[in-house]
């Protein structure tokens, strides 16, 4: 299935390959390096990759790009996903996914991506599971390795791999069992001038961290289900038992995973955390503009709007800024010419406001419509979409009983347009 895979950093380079089934030149790169300059940003380059001879596919996570080489017809999010689970196995690794931790590691990123996939097919994308055949690096062991020529590679076939489970290892015990539960979302939302909802959607994952003794038996429901659309689970659920009664009955991982992701579409369930008041103007002439924004929570909320920034693109013909923020720093990159204000924790009795003027380049037309608001921001302890956790149930052992699920807002790609 996938023949190759590259590792291009954001300057282009290709730091790291691997082949699997036969050496593929570096020049199949050169296409995508033609749609990385036509895209406006690396965000924008698409992911399908068709030439003469093969498909690239391709993500961008951390700064970085993952190429994969397939010299044959395939499901395309087949591959997409293995890629996301390889960064995610880096992530998990070595603490983060960037250039110099990938090279400074790269013997035992050789030794995971030859687990991961064989002969093109994934095989083992569990990080329990893999950590079971390549230890983790740590410093001790990184000497112990230096000093007596030995290797990461563990002696034995992991437990796991001859199971029908084959995502958790056996015989796990812990001496405290406990079980975590995250709800994370992120809304994207365009709102016009006059506060009105364009669009509006929300993203959910349900992260967990279980570290449970022997072979238990989980069983999670929810209180409003139907709310979800599209939802995408780990291979340890149940989905049979989804479609029937909307509950999630699994065997988790041992450790960190994703349970499941979802998405919420209508509209009339996303309730806008913030407002803006703005007013951006230029005048006729073309040589300055004024500026003035103002941001306030919604009084339905009840909770702490927390890392709020407020990211700006002002047209190319903006010179410089001159302006006073009550709250948070402000920076205008000329280069870019993109304007970041830095608020932080969102106080409701004195709202943050940024106002002053703008110098405009003489001589040239007033910019035919403003720039757009993009707003980022984060709330502790609320599920947006009103999705609640019903209750959680175990079997197999004698564990404790389930305390609670913390919940998490991310509004991310939150766009005002002015």
């Amino acid at each position: 299935m996938i023949h190759s895979l590259f590792l291009i950093n954001h300057s282009g380079d290709i730091f790291l390959e691997k082949h699997w089934k036969s050496v593929i030149s570096r020049s199949v790169c050169d296409y995508f390096f033609e749609a990385r300059e036509k895209a406006e940003g690396p965000e924008n380059v698409p992911p399908i990759l068709q030439t003469p001879h093969h498909f690239l596919i391709s993500i961008y996570r951390g700064k970085l790009f993952f190429l994969s080489v397939v010299q044959t017809e395939v499901p395309p999010l087949f591959v997409v996903e293995f890629l996301h689970r390889v960064a995610d196995t880096f992530q998990d690794y070595f603490g983060e996914c960037s250039e110099s931790v990938i090279s400074d590691n790269v013997v035992i990123v050789y030794e995971l991506l030859e687990e991961m996939l064989d002969n093109g097919f994934p095989l083992a994308t569990e990080s329990n599971v893999l950590k079971e055949m390549i230890k983790p690096p740590t410093i001790l062991r990184s000497v112990v390795n230096t000093l007596t020529g030995g290797s990461n590679v563990g002696n034995v076939l992991p437990t796991g791999q001859l199971s029908i489970i084959p995502w958790r290892r056996a015989s796990v015990k812990y001496t405290n069992n406990e079980a975590y539960f995250d709800v994370i979302e992120e809304i994207d939302a365009i709102v016009d001038k006059s506060g009105t909802t364009v669009f509006a959607e929300i993203q959910g994952v349900v992260e967990a961290c279980v570290r449970l003794s022997g072979m238990p038996d989980l069983t999670l429901s929810f209180m409003n289900p139907r709310l979800l659309d599209d939802v995408s689970f780990h291979p340890c659920v149940r989905f049979k038992r989804w479609e029937a009664e909307r509950v999630l009955s699994f065997i988790p991982p041992d450790g960190n995973f994703r349970l499941m992701s979802y998405h919420v579409s209508s509209q009339n369930l996303v309730a806008i955390p913030v407002y803006v008041k703005q007013n951006i103007s230029f005048l006729d002439t073309g040589s300055c503009g004024r500026l003035e924004i103002t941001i306030g929570p919604k009084q339905t909320m009840g909770k702490t709007v927390e890392a709020l920034r407020v990211t700006i693109h002002m047209p190319k013909s903006v010179l410089s800024v001159n302006l006073t923020a009550s709250q948070g720093n402000h920076t205008y990159d000329l280069t870019t010419k993109v304007l970041v204000w830095d608020i932080g924790k969102l106080n409701p009795q004195k709202l943050p406001n940024l106002r002053g003027s703008l110098s405009m380049q003489t001589g040239v037309p007033k910019p035919e419509e403003n720039p757009s608001i993009n707003i980022d921001l984060k709330i502790q302890q609320l599920a947006i979409s009103g999705l609640k956790v019903n209750r959680l149930d175990m079997y197999g052992e004698k564990y404790k009983p389930f305390k609670g699920v913390k919940y998490l807002t991310k509004a991310g790609k939150f766009q005002v347009r002015t």
